[in-house]
């Protein structure tokens, strides 16, 4: 089988990698870095968004239409469940790759790594709860 190249060849630049903090995470131990929250406060400086302050998400840092949830190997993932599901891939090869949910078993994955080998569609996550017992 040859190689699957996607012919998707933009490049994917994301604006900011950086998760962004909760104000004043850091003066309670109870909040800890559990995630971004908005700020609600009537006096607030965050949520006014006073100069200095930490940055909130707003849809300015939204990633490119084009390259949103491509892949860095360029393919779009479409989580796949049984062989069946395989064959809507068929004629998109080239611009989604399968994954195999994580709730699939052994027995099929080897199924779906088989029939995506037929179909010339590429896996993902083909190796993984795959085993193979050692002769000793």
């Amino acid at each position: 089988m040859t190689k699957l190249v996607s012919v998707n060849k933009a490049k994917i630049v994301k604006k900011r990698t950086k998760g962004f903090e909760r104000h004043q995470y850091q003066r309670f131990k109870r909040i800890g870095n559990t995630g971004w929250r908005k700020s609600k406060g009537i006096d607030s400086r965050v949520r006014r968004r006073f100069k200095g302050t930490i940055p909130q998400p707003s849809i300015g840092y939204g990633s490119d239409k084009n390259t949103r949830n491509l892949l860095p190997n360029g393919f779009y993932k479409f989580v796949v469940h049984n062989p069946k599901e395989l064959e809507m891939l068929l004629m998109h090869n080239r611009k989604y790759c399968a994954e195999i949910a994580h709730n699939v078993s052994s027995k099929t994955r080897k199924l779906i790594v088989e029939r995506a080998n037929q179909l010339s569609v590429k896996v993902t996550n083909a190796v993984a709860k795959l085993r193979v017992e050692e002769s000793a």
